[in-house]
């Protein structure tokens, strides 16, 4: 089965149904259909092969889509850029992954020119795209559910970025997960905002969605207005939004006069999304699900229904339809019930591994090893409590950020922060908070620090509060602890 039969089923069944909108422009599942086989019938002229890698550099935009659905079906690999790395990161991974050529949108044709003229390869811009179906026919087909389909590269919070390598059946498979996870059907509309050069844009709502038969209104960018305009509007019942994107909304001027009403579910995801960000939305009366997982993972492992989403809000839900999750100690041994333990996952919808990285640690036993902690209450929800990495030991105790970020943000009057280890010669570590307060607001470490006293145990208190402007963050508003550690040990 290859993956752009879904589209070409979808043209047949609901000729009239539109599949995708953007700027203004509805394009129906047959025309979309038709736009896949003449982009099909572009790339095989361009000597596009079975197995051979072709990068997208541009916003969010139908091109992408068509050229990923393209690429299927001649059994080739997308390779989605993220357009906010600079062009030297941008080259390296054009290297490692040893693309065959570079598609580019009208934003980003001068970086994209200097890219293929560096590496002498092939560029066309998403305009090309267009043209004749003849022969498309003839090219297609040599993809199936067992092809390597996507080829997205880690954020790179920590080390060297990494290509994951998703076959077109751990796509469809991760069709089917979200399908449960978010009550997806044909009569969807989902609102897509985050980049979908990340699996947290592409895959969590937008491909599931095209897969259920509904509808996606893209968003070129995430911007405040024209999402609660959209929301007004166009009365999307889904939308993918991380805790950036949902504070920027909430801090919007028009966020309390918004009919918010057709919103069936919000689903949240990239990281542990402050209990306050919940409820101000919970307030409107929108459920914020949750979906965790990877790159590597597809992302769909781990999921807050609709029906859950208010009942125990900011947990990371249970295990999906058709995942297996274990919580491990440092041994590999399944904790107590109960107890932190990292998350291993095993599903049809992990990647295939890592390219050229057959050797990668990260695979035990058939089992995605993920890097982050949780634990399991009684009621089978699993909670986030950090990245294993992250964890703190001071004195021997097990300091998890998560926990002192939630109560930080909980106030009024701080917009953003982060919680650290840092070195210490009696305890070993000690906790380090960064704090970035809300415009006009003053709190000096004093503030911060009585925010916590009492609230949690005398050990876990930060031995330090510092204060910034802001957080640097990755696209997906994940806050890169490796940067703020360095400004730390610098400050």
């Amino acid at each position: 089965m290859n993956l752009s039969r879904i589209i070409e089923r979808h043209a047949q069944f609901t000729p009239d149904r539109v599949a995708l909108h953007c700027e203004g422009e509805d394009i129906t599942y047959p025309q979309l259909w038709q736009r896949i086989r003449a982009a099909t019938a572009v790339l095989s002229a361009h000597g596009v092969r079975a197995g051979d890698r072709v990068a997208w550099l541009g916003l969010n935009d139908p091109a992408m889509l068509v050229l990923l659905f393209a690429m299927a079906r001649l059994g080739a690999m997308l390779l989605p850029l993220n357009y906010r790395l600079a062009a030297a990161e941008h080259a390296a991974i054009l290297a490692h992954a040893e693309a065959r050529m570079l598609v580019h949108d009208a934003d980003h044709r001068e970086q994209a020119r200097a890219l293929a003229d560096a590496r002498a390869m092939g560029l066309l811009a998403s305009t090309g795209l267009d043209g004749d179906p003849a022969g498309a026919d003839d090219a297609a087909e040599a993809g199936d559910d067992a092809s390597a389909a996507l080829l997205v590269y880690t954020s790179g919070t920590s080390g060297q970025p990494k290509g994951a390598v998703h076959t077109q059946a751990g796509l469809l498979w991760n069709c089917i997960n979200a399908t449960h996870a978010q009550d997806l059907s044909a009569g969807d509309h989902a609102l897509t905002i985050l980049p979908l050069f990340h699996v947290g844009g592409l895959c969590i709502q937008t491909l599931p969605a095209l897969h259920a038969g509904g509808c996606v209104t893209l968003h070129r960018r995430f911007a405040p207005g024209p999402w609660l305009a959209d929301v007004a509007t166009r009365r999307p019942d889904l939308t993918v939004m991380v805790p950036a994107t949902l504070r920027a909304v909430i801090e919007h001027p028009d966020f309390a006069s918004t009919d918010l009403s057709s919103l069936r579910l919000i689903v949240a995801g990239s990281s542990v999304v402050p209990q306050s960000l919940i409820a101000a939305f919970h307030a409107r009366g929108v459920p914020v699900g949750q979906v965790y997982g990877a790159t590597e993972t597809g992302p769909v492992s781990i999921y807050l229904r609709r029906q859950d989403a208010m009942v125990v809000p900011g947990a990371a839900g249970k295990a999906g339809l058709h995942v297996a999750v274990r919580l491990v100690d440092d041994a590999g041994i399944d904790v107590a019930p109960g107890a932190v333990g990292e998350i291993w996952i095993r599903a049809p919808n992990l990647m295939q591994g890592y390219w050229r990285d057959a050797d990668n640690p990260s695979f035990a036993a058939g089992w995605f090893r993920s890097g982050d902690l949780a634990r399991q209450d009684a009621d089978g929800y699993y909670w986030v409590v950090g990245r294993s990495r992250d964890m703190i030991i001071s004195g021997g105790e097990n300091i998890y950020p998560a926990e002192i970020e939630n109560l930080l943000l909980a106030h009024v009057d701080i917009a953003e922060a982060a919680v650290l280890g840092q070195p210490d010669a009696h305890w070993g570590e000690v906790a380090v908070a960064i704090v970035v307060c809300r415009p006009g607001a003053v709190l000096d470490a004093a503030a911060v620090m009585a925010l916590l006293e009492g609230r949690i145990a005398r050990y876990k208190l930060p031995r330090r509060i510092l204060f910034r402007e802001d957080l640097p963050k990755t696209a997906l508003g994940k806050v890169q602890k490796a940067q703020l550690l360095d400004w730390v040990r610098q400050d």
